[in-house]
């Protein structure tokens, strides 16, 4: 595990409150334009955390699917680990990590599905098979082999087998809307630039301007 007691020199490219948009969303659709360019493999996956009702943590990789001045928008089944935590606890958070760039972005907001018709639309763009998928696995419960898997699969092939596939009810998008950004950049000797957005939320839940302060390492 050479890894452990490796000290890598992340260089000097700064990173300035000036570098950045006022809108973090849109400096976020900047960076995520940046690591395509670059070919970071998957750019849009992203570590979600949530907190389940037993008040335990849970992260996993999902794949962002839209962002716009909205939020940040991706799908699961909502009967899955993910999904019981969300509709218990919407507080979520977001890792981006574009390591080879050395940058990081990291989100803080609450995630609330979105409209039957944004989720059918989303539905619709995927590959068939994609969509078999959804009606073929009972996302995160206990299944006796992959082989049990498989079969679910295939058998769901040969229901859809020449037809269109509808959205199942249990399945759909999430939008993350985002109270805080903070935008990362890797620096030498671990002197790391950080750039913070925060977004104050009235008590009616509305929005104000984002303010922007920049943290120690």
């Amino acid at each position: 595990m050479d890894s452990l007691n490796r000290h890598e020199d992340y260089g000097q490219e700064s990173l300035e409150e000036g570098h950045l948009l006022d809108d973090p969303i849109a400096q976020f659709q900047a960076w995520l334009i940046d690591a395509e360019q670059a070919e970071i493999y998957e750019p849009n996956a992203f570590v979600l955390g949530t907190v389940d009702s037993q008040n335990q943590p849970r992260s996993r990789t999902v794949l962002l699917k839209g962002v716009d001045d909205k939020g940040f928008f991706f799908a699961s089944n909502y009967l899955s680990r993910k999904g019981e935590a969300l509709a218990v606890n919407n507080k979520v958070s977001a890792v981006f990590g574009w390591y080879s760039m050395y940058r990081q972005v990291l989100i803080q907001g609450t995630a609330e599905k979105v409209e039957s018709r944004e989720s059918d639309e989303y539905h619709v763009s995927r590959p068939h098979d994609s969509q078999v998928a959804a009606w073929s696995s009972t996302q995160s419960s206990p299944i006796e082999s992959r082989a049990a898997l498989d079969a679910q699969y295939d058998q769901a092939l040969k229901r859809f087998e020449g037809a269109d596939v509808p959205r199942p009810d249990f399945w759909g998008g999430y939008r993350i809307v985002p109270t805080r950004i903070e935008f990362w950049k890797g620096r030498s000797n671990r002197m790391h630039d950080r750039i913070e957005f925060v977004r104050t939320v009235g008590p009616d839940g509305s929005f104000g301007a984002w303010s922007t302060s920049r943290l120690q390492p």
